[in-house]
Parts: C-alpha cells; structure tokens; sequence
C-alpha cells in the first residue's frame, strides 16, 4: 500500500464487522489507518490481534512506518491488535486516556494516601518510606504510552479530544476521538462514541465550530429508533455536518437513518475501503 498519495489525506478501516467482499477477515471492533498530511497515524487496533495482523498484511501495510497511535478506550475489541503492533513496532509512542489503574498503566504520587507514623513499619505502605511515583501495571507493560486527559495537539492539526461517559454501562469511561484540521473543517474519527457523540461534537467544535467529516463508530447499535433519528437529524441540522461514513457499533438501523437524512453527505466506510477525509 501506497501511504501519503492523497493531498487531503485519507482514512482506510482496518478491522470492522461489515463491507465489501475481500480476503479481509471481518471481525466486531474498529482500527483505521489514517493518512494526514506526512504523517501515518494508527486509530486503535481491533478485537483480535490475529485478524489485524492478517487484514494489516493483505493491505500491505508496514506498521514500522507509523508515527504514532491512538487508541480511542480500553475495550477488548479496540485494544486487542496491540499485541501484535508492539511486536512489529515496540517502540512507538500510543496516545492513550488517562486513567488512573488503567490498563494503559498510570501512576500516583508516592504520598497520595493519608499516612499514620505511629504504626510499625511492617503495617506501613512501603515500610513508611514510600517512592515518589507510584506507577501501575499494563498488560503492555513495556509500550510508550502517552496518557491525555485534555484536549491535545499532538502535531501541526492533529488533535486528541478525550472525553468521559456519563453514560448508564460506561459511565466514567474515558474515550479519545481525533480532530484533524482542514481548511473544511474539522474532520473528527471516533472510536465507539461512549460519551455520546454530541458530546464529542461539543469538545471538538472548541477546536473549529466547522465540523467536515465524522468517521468511525457512533455506538446507536442498541439506541430505540426515535433516538437515532433526532441523533441524525441533529447531526446534520444542528451540529451541520458537512459529511459522514459511520462504523462498527453504529448499528445497522443508524447506518440507515444516517443515509437516508444525510443522502449524498452520507459515505460507506466498511471494511478494506479507503476514502479521502474531506
């Protein structure tokens, strides 16, 4: 595969449940390689390290050209290629969100926590004498982690947008969407949208109220009917969404609503495809 060949830059989905038929393995779950500008940018990883690795060779793709990563939360079905990806590139840096006993790791003041120096040593935290940092563990406990907790330009027009679930099932959840900068607008990449995409809309649009594109998961795939059609009409009237191409866990009465509201503004994004970000 070609990377950088696209002026406007492109987005080619790695790993979905849906699309065209392919030698690629379908699998639930989102990973999507994204071509902006000079820069190569992995957006999460998966559900299964096995089918990244093969859907990953069958597009050609060398991981070892990535400048980076971003994974969107913590879920199996976004994290799970990452074993692979630090076999071929064990020293990228990953963009994560913070959070504290995380999977991605995360670390503590050695003082966070009231002491009591009456007690013996033996019934103290660190006999008494704790580090200055107290870090937690990660399956990956070698991977160059990066946690975000605010909104982040990470190079020129590249932004994270970390945003917390008040959600029922994930609140608290923290989730990193990509707002990259074009002279349309803002074009957003979403992971699952736990947080409520218009609540990913709002965060981003403090970055550029003009909104050019929406790719990746919306999570409306359990969402009543009535719900996703505000949602879309929202979308398209309220936020003025210049275009869309939903995946993974929108669902697939959203992917119909979603086309039927946005006509023309609406783009298919399964599976292997590659579409130009504006």
């Amino acid at each position: 595969m070609t990377l950088h060949p696209w002026p406007t830059g492109r987005i080619t989905i790695l790993n979905d449940s849906f699309g065209k038929p392919s030698p690629l393995r379908q699998d639930w779950g989102f990973a999507a390689l994204i071509e902006f500008g000079a820069l190569c940018i992995l957006f999460d990883t998966g559900n299964n390290a096995r089918v990244f690795e093969h859907n990953v060779r069958e597009l050609g793709i060398d991981l070892r050209e990535l400048d980076f990563a971003v994974i969107s939360h913590r879920h199996g079905d976004h994290t799970s290629g990452l074993n692979h990806l630090l076999q071929v590139h064990p020293t990228l840096t990953i963009y994560t969100p913070e959070e504290t006993y995380g999977v991605f790791g995360s670390s503590l003041p050695g003082l966070f926590y009231p002491r009591c120096h009456t007690l013996p040593k033996y019934m103290r935290y660190y006999n008494g004498e704790p580090p200055e940092a107290i870090r937690h563990g990660s399956p990956w406990p070698d991977a160059k982690f990066v946690w975000t907790k605010a909104v982040t330009e990470v190079a020129p027009g590249v932004h994270l947008i970390p945003v917390v679930s008040d959600m029922p099932g994930t609140r608290e959840l923290r989730e990193l969407s990509l707002g990259l900068s074009t002279s349309q607008g803002l074009v957003i990449v979403a992971g699952c949208s736990h947080p409520g995409i218009e609540n990913i809309l709002r965060a981003a649009s403090a970055i550029d109220m003009r909104l050019a594109g929406l790719f990746g998961g919306l999570h409306l795939v359990l969402t009543p009917e009535p719900e996703i059609r505000r949602i879309a009409h929202a979308l398209r009237d309220d936020w003025q969404l210049q275009r869309i191409a939903p995946g993974h866990c929108t669902g697939e009465p959203a992917f119909g609503a979603l086309n039927e509201v946005f006509g023309e503004r609406y783009a298919f994004c399964g599976l292997g495809d590659s579409l130009s970000l504006v």
